[in-house]
């Protein structure tokens, strides 16, 4: 891989307290230099983009105002961590970032002291960071913790519980909201500016405290100077609601504008108590085509520096790409149909959809709870909300999927991107799971394509079922075979064969579900097996399990996912209660979290590939 690109004083930084010997007037510069660096990196490696491009300044004004790693920093989300990575010794290992045996593409613990808190879902720094800051508290320590987390994550309802929590507390955190997409950029000025400096000082702390204490005798008073401070400061500054929730908000100032960012910081510093500081950055900055168009470069493969073009070969459709086609395909057909998605238009497909059916469509934001209730709601009444998310994000959604849908037999579908090992992503993003949380749950049905056009059928399927269902789907692409113009839907709990065995003793059969139907059919030409593609995990093709276990000597369930309460659980489960003994072969994956890398491989390290499934079944019959 081509080497780096080296820059005079980033060269000089390997850690934070080598960033705190340089002078103020010498950090333009390495923030000029580190936005050249990510550029170049993620050029050659991909990864996320424009979130990093806009933290620079920010990171570089936290490392430099705390004393890091003692004081703590939690980032929401994760994905905002690069410049945060190269400042803490991590920046050469930036070249096999996201790789096998790399660094991670979020903050892991196990990876550096500097990362104090794991984290790839959103909306969990406030919480995070106070608990560090009541440990610090607890502890007698001035240890300072501090929660950045973006205006996206702050819709997570988690968020504000957070903040509830904290407000009515007086343990000393920081709460720095990194607001790049709400409209008020034409407040970031002079006044502002000015207004931030001020209410951050230790002048204005100590006058307003004092004041309280003044005050304290004579209560009504107290409640007029109060709401005189709120009517104030709520004319000219849109914090408000953090002051009611008991937080001293400071802000909102420009977030590239490092003297300012550092002269905030290091006042709030000496402040005691809930403080919230509000800043204003831009998506991309410093890179125009990521200015341009921040969405496209929020995860980005290899691509051109020099214009941003996307290095990439022709590819099959993916899967993301299937469901989007039939969303709009049935919205077409059917007035009823209603989109939702937790923030994720771009990820699961819904970019065509929201354009022709602006009015069906809603993106509620990261509130995965809200976005399953407020389907809920609208089954209730009629109408048939698709919901499209993410696989590990449904996981954030679980007492939702089965108090208010589930429970009252809702019909709501969902569409489960991303199920499976997801490659570069890592743990945090892995949908492996389920098919075990989802499998217990009474009244829904679930299914797992092998192809793009068997997706296309499921989801039609679920859509025209009276009940909630789930159809759950990998990332990328799957076998290239075309997919169908009709809205068909077929049987519910139906398998089938798709490869008969020749033998006549020892014989085994394979029972597939979604995703790994291809290495199965592959692992199947050696062994002469029978393959059966399951497509639903619930219900179950008791009819076809009994029958298969009647005529071959071993059966062997495999599935991308966690083996322990996964599908080839649901097998033996159906074996036992219909009273049938036979051997039985469990493939998934293990009890362990797997680590990022190229997804291929992980299959293969994880046994589910056809030499994988090939020893595994040798072992027992050779």
């Amino acid at each position: 891989m081509t080497s780096l690109p080296r820059l005079p004083i980033l060269d000089t930084i390997d850690f934070p307290a080598q960033l705190r010997q340089l002078e103020r007037a010498q950090l333009p510069q390495l923030a000029a230099e580190l936005r050249a660096f990510i550029i170049e990196s993620v050029a050659k490696t991909g990864g996320h983009l424009a979130s990093n491009l806009g933290v620079v300044e920010l990171t570089i004004a936290l490392h430099y105002v705390f004393n890091t790693p003692d004081d703590r920093l939690v980032w929401d989300v994760g994905h905002q961590t690069y410049p945060h990575k190269m400042l803490t010794g991590r920046r050469e290992a930036m070249q096999h970032l996201r790789k096998p045996k790399g660094i991670a593409g979020f903050p892991r613990r196990a990876e550096s002291e500097f990362d104090t808190f794991g984290t790839g879902h959103s909306s969990t720094s406030i919480s995070a960071a106070l608990g560090m800051a009541v440990a610090a508290q607890k502890a007698g320590l001035e240890r300072r913790a501090v929660a950045i987390i973006g205006d996206g994550a702050l819709t997570g309802g988690m968020a504000f519980e957070a903040l509830n929590n904290a407000g009515n507390m007086d343990a000393n955190l920081l709460v720095v909201l990194n607001d790049n997409d709400m409209s008020i950029s034409d407040n970031v000025g002079g006044l502002n500016r000015y207004l931030a400096k001020l209410l951050a000082s230790r002048f204005y702390g100590t006058i307003r405290q004092s004041g309280k204490k003044v005050l304290s005798g004579m209560p009504h008073v107290q409640e007029f100077a109060k709401r005189a401070e709120e009517h104030v400061k709520g004319m000219v500054l849109p914090g408000t609601l953090f002051e009611e929730l008991g937080f001293n908000y400071i802000g909102p100032i420009d977030g590239h504008d490092l003297d300012a960012l550092i002269t905030a910081l290091q006042n709030i510093k000496q402040l005691k108590g809930a403080q919230f500081l509000h800043i204003v950055t831009q998506k991309g900055k410093g890179y125009e085509p990521a200015e341009d168009n921040p969405n496209k470069f929020h995860g980005v493969g290899k691509f051109d520096p020099s214009n941003g073009d996307a290095i990439t070969s022709v590819s099959k459709k993916t899967y993301t790409q299937v469901f989007g086609e039939w969303l709009v395909d049935m919205a077409d057909a059917d007035e009823r149909l209603i989109g939702i998605t937790p923030a994720m238009c771009d990820g699961s497909g819904l970019n065509a959809f929201a354009e022709k059916y602006p009015l069906r469509y809603f993106d509620v934001g990261i509130a995965e709870q809200h976005a399953l209730t407020f389907a809920a709601g609208m089954a209730c009444d009629g109408l048939k909300p698709v919901v499209a998310i993410y696989s590990t994000f449904l996981q954030r959604a679980y007492d939702q999927l089965i108090h208010d849908i589930a429970l009252q037999n809702l019909p709501v579908l969902f569409a489960i991107d991303r199920a499976g090992l997801v490659g570069a992503d890592g743990p945090t993003h892995a949908g492996s799971f389920d098919l075990s949380f989802l499998r217990c749950i009474p009244n829904i049905i679930i299914m797992a394509p092998s192809d793009e056009n068997e997706c296309r059928q499921m989801l039609t399927t679920g859509f025209q079922h009276h009940g909630p269902a789930a159809v759950r789907y990998p990332r990328g692409s799957g076998t290239g075979v075309a997919t169908e113009t009709a809205l068909n839907a077929i049987a519910i709990g139906k398998g089938e064969i798709k490869r008969s065995s020749q033998k006549l003793k020892q014989k085994v059969a394979i029972l597939a579900f979604g995703s790994m139907l291809t290495p199965a059919l592959e692992a199947a030409e050696k062994l002469d097996a029978t393959v059966a593609n399951m497509r639903f995990v619930k219900p179950l093709d008791t009819a076809l399990i009994a029958e298969l276990a009647k005529n071959h000597d071993l059966i062997v369930t495999i599935e991308e996912n966690a083996v322990m309460g996964g599908a080839g659980a649901a097998v033996m489960e159906a074996l036992q209660a219909m009273h049938i003994v036979t051997p039985i072969l469990c493939l998934g994956l293990p009890d362990s979290f797997i680590e990022h890398g190229d997804h291929a491989t992980m299959l293969a390290e994880c046994g589910l590939d056809a030499s994988g499934i090939i020893s595994a079944i040798e072992q027992i019959i050779p």
